[in-house]
């Protein structure tokens, strides 16, 4: 991730994940790219936090992931996300939402930075 805040993505990486997939199944790569386009390269996901990541997702049942070819021919884990893993999203979706609102009343009633 850029910047200073590895902190929030390390909290955040499960619902990054589940996220890119609701598109359909990628390969872990494709994931980081995903992300990455998606926020107009203000989060970059580091292979070294990327892959670890997606071991835990897949041990809590969230993703499921099956070997196939890449677009360059090479064989490549494909992660795909599971029923509870939709379930699991939508819950933390929900419960960043309201985090997300509290931070933004907070920085609009803090004092002007500087």
């Amino acid at each position: 991730m850029a910047g200073d805040s590895g902190d929030l993505l390390q909290g955040t990486l499960a619902i990054l994940i589940l996220k890119a997939l609701l598109g359909g199944a990628m390969h872990g790569y494709g994931i980081a790219r995903w992300v990455e386009k998606t926020t107009d390269d203000v989060l970059r996901i580091e292979e070294g936090s990327l892959y670890p990541a997606l071991r835990r997702v897949e041990a809590r049942g969230w993703i499921t992931s099956d070997w196939g070819l890449s677009e360059n021919n090479r064989r490549a884990r494909f992660y795909s996300i599971t029923p509870v893993g939709r379930k699991h999203l939508r819950a933390e979706v929900a419960h960043w939402t309201l985090y997300v609102a509290a931070i933004q009343r907070v920085l609009r009633a803090a004092p002007a930075v500087g």
